[in-house]
């Protein structure tokens, strides 16, 4: 999971910020390097990693938040006073999501949370560009080293595809896959019943 929060004046923004679902790769590519490439702009990119979300004392609502709060508190600090942002509604009740958002940040930051903000606020469209191009690098950053994985969204036939495959040959996840996926789970009950078949 990968989350990002930009700060700057939004006139400083580059053209053709939107939010980065419409975007093509090389749009976003080019869009984040000029973004942080800009010393007006300051940028906080927060990546949680697969043990985390495997973790059971946790759930994937209040890792958002975590996600959310980490990449504001990069760029956010206590001497920011009177500063407001909008983060995108990742939860239902968007107004609950700005609220534990903002309990877990440690400056004095006023965010408020709509959903389709990415599209609405050039600023958070900027960070869901941010967040998209580093989310792809990682993904490339896997298909290095275990070949296609494929998008790596549980939709995704290569990705489900590449689970399967893996777990046959090793009997194991790759570490780079949530235990707790429903796809992984998938993956691994399918091998074991394949294993029970050819016993």
């Amino acid at each position: 999971m990968v989350a990002a929060c930009v700060v700057a004046d939004p006139d400083a923004l580059p053209e053709g910020i939107d939010d980065s679902k419409k975007l093509s790769k090389g749009t976003r590519e080019t869009l984040a390097g000029q973004l942080q490439a800009d010393g007006s702009v300051r940028v906080g990119v927060a990546r949680i990693p697969t043990d985390r979300i495997d973790d059971p004392a946790t759930d994937m609502n209040t890792l958002t938040v975590a996600a959310h709060a980490e990449a504001i508190s990069q760029v956010v600090t206590r001497t920011d006073e009177g500063l407001a942002g909008v983060a995108d509604g990742a939860d239902t009740n968007a107004d609950r999501f700005a609220r534990r958002v903002t309990e877990c940040v440690d400056a004095s930051v006023e965010i408020t949370a709509e959903h389709g903000a990415d599209e609405a606020y050039p600023l958070v469209g900027a960070a869901s560009v941010i967040a998209k191009v580093h989310r792809d690098r990682t993904v490339a950053a896997l298909c290095e080293e275990y070949g296609d994985v494929g998008s790596g969204y549980p939709s995704d036939p290569t990705t489900r595809a590449f689970l399967t495959d893996y777990v046959g040959e090793y009997g194991r996840l790759p570490d780079c896959a949530r235990a707790s996926w429903k796809t992984a789970k998938e993956a691994l009950a399918a091998a074991e019943q394949s294993a029970l078949d050819s016993f």
